[in-house]
């Protein structure tokens, strides 16, 4: 078994990329998806997300495959780390760079490892894990952090420490259409939501859901005046390029839905969904002016439809936002894991998740109880 690294997703052995390729389900570990986010420069050194992907060999033959990125930050993650750094600097100890496998600027659980069927998974996984120690040990990264994973990692043995947090996700009970749903519900929160509707209507916005197959490169321009306003309004850059979206819809149509609001011509605002055959992803929303509940309409009522009818059995709407709550998500539990190199903080960080895990799990069972079910 040789493990060895690239630092450009387009170099790793055209075979595992093929392997890659057949994979059925999740479409950010499709790649496409992540060789255009280096190849349209929303990753890379500049942007401080150096790829360093891990492959492992058998006999010439790639048989396991592990996205990797050095960074010099902590953004674009949404597993919060930023105090972890304050004490490196604090102690006079450099936190970055840090190693990360994650999918960019996608903080939505899915896979975070390819394996040949034939190998023994867990094997290679340690394999990969004792490689990346090996080059934190070397100085040229102080930890290692794998976020969102759906995988099974066994840690016995291992020194990850992992970290709990709640996002909300809606489920499909099996409902026939929108009322459907709202008949579940409470008659209070039933009223609220329908009266959200009804006030997006009253302001004169239209919503439809276009496939990505039938979006058209004006439709794109106009989605990315939405999503880098909203970006710009709080005086920020935004992560993802017009050219990133452009090859998006050219290469990834087929599992791409976008909800678009218009007020008479105008495009007002838009949000990207992903599907895979289960699940429902939504990432990006923008909007160019202030409308009254729109972002609840065109984020989470369009895509509760949109699961309804295509009898997709999970929403996951992005990170965080407890407002969503009250609209039928459910609170989760995600988790993610962490190699930190300095043994004396390692000790230190593995007190504190202590601390805040029984922080989070007391926190979901309290979000439970707010569900608007009319039953458990």
């Amino acid at each position: 078994m040789q493990v060895r690294f690239s630092e450009q997703f387009s170099k790793l052995p055209q075979a595992l990329i093929q392997q890659l390729r057949t994979q059925q389900g999740n479409p950010f570990c499709h790649p496409d998806f992540l060789h255009l986010l280096e190849h349209s420069g929303c990753v890379g050194p500049d942007q401080g997300w150096w790829p360093n992907h891990l492959w492992i060999e058998s006999n010439q033959q790639p048989v396991f495959w592990l996205p990797l990125y050095r960074k010099s930050h902590s953004w674009g993650e949404f597993v919060f780390d930023q105090v972890w750094a304050e004490a490196y600097q604090r102690y006079g100890l450099s936190y970055y760079p840090k190693w990360v496998t994650a999918i960019p600027f996608t903080p939505s659980m899915g896979p975070r490892w390819w394996c040949h069927p034939e190998q023994d998974e867990q094997e290679l996984l340690r394999l990969a894990v004792a490689a990346i120690h090996e080059q934190l040990g070397q100085g040229l990264g102080s930890s290692w952090h794998l976020l969102f994973s759906e995988q099974t990692f066994d840690v016995a043995g291992v020194p990850l420490l992992a970290r709990k947090d709640v996002q909300f996700h809606w489920r499909n009970h099996g409902y026939e259409n929108f009322d459907g749903f709202l008949a579940e519900l409470k008659s209070r929160k039933r009223k609220a939501i329908k009266k959200e509707r009804q006030r997006v209507a009253e302001q004169g916005v239209e919503l439809t859901r276009v496939p990505g197959v039938e979006l058209t490169e004006s439709d794109w321009v106009n989605y990315f005046a939405c999503y880098a306003n909203t970006y710009q309004e709080r005086g920020m850059a935004p992560y993802l390029s017009l050219p990133f979206f452009l090859q998006l819809g050219e290469l990834m149509a087929q599992q791409i839905m976008m909800v678009k609001a218009m007020q008479g011509q105008r495009m007002i605002a838009a949000a990207l969904f992903f599907h895979d055959q289960h699940n429902l992803y939504g990432r990006h929303w923008g909007a160019l002016q202030p409308v009254d509940c729109l972002h609840f309409e065109a984020c989470f009522y369009q895509g509760i439809e949109f699961c309804i009818e295509h009898k997709l059995q999970r929403f996951d709407p992005g990170t965080q936002g407890e407002h969503k709550l009250l609209r039928g998500f459910e609170p989760v539990i995600t988790q993610s894991l962490h190699l930190i190199g300095e043994t004396r903080f390692a000790q230190a960080i593995e007190e504190f998740l202590q601390r805040e895990t029984e922080q989070i799990e007391r926190y979901q069972q309290l979000a439970s109880d707010y569900l608007p079910y009319r039953q458990s």
